[in-house]
């Protein structure tokens, strides 16, 4: 009876394991195109530190990632608009793709097993599949973050 007691306990820590991930912005007062009141700002970026987050939860137990952005450009510009009183992103499908620089680290007991600096960008961010919905905030952003995850981080990540 201890030892079917003490399996399930084993089993329920196990399954709470998760890993653990850190979103760092350097300097993204330098970042292209991101709103102008702090309070939007910040909410774009910690839209996306979230979904950083929410992809860090298929690494295997045990394994943390860690993300330092270092460029941040989000699809569309900002055209400043006196009527509505914020400014409108507006996406032409041109030469405003979504970008972003970072620097990565997978760690697994302290050890370093998976690092570099990667350029994400998507040219074609409005004729690539997404299985985002048109209300989705960045969600060009968010399918090109996920196009990188799934081909460096954890390739067999499950949707």
């Amino acid at each position: 009876m201890k030892t079917l007691a003490l399996a399930g306990l084993l089993v329920l820590a196990a399954g709470n394991a998760s890993a653990a991930v850190s979103v760092t912005w350097i300097h993204p007062e330098n970042f292209h195109d991101l709103p102008f009141p702090t309070w939007e700002r910040n909410d774009m970026l910690e839209q996306i530190s979230d979904h950083f987050k929410k992809l860090g939860a298929n690494l295997p137990p045990g394994q943390d990632l860690r993300i330092e952005i270092t460029d941040f450009d989000p699809a569309g510009r900002l055209v400043p608009s006196i009527r509505l009183g914020r400014d409108l992103r507006v996406i032409s499908g041109r030469a405003d793709w979504p970008r972003m620089d970072l620097r990565y680290a997978v760690e697994q007991n302290g050890q370093v097993i998976k690092s570099g600096e990667a350029k994400l960008q998507d040219m074609n961010y409005q004729q690539t599949y997404s299985h985002y919905f048109d209300s989705e905030p960045l969600r060009y952003e968010k399918q090109m973050i996920d196009d990188w995850f799934d081909k460096t981080i954890a390739p067999v990540r499950k949707r």
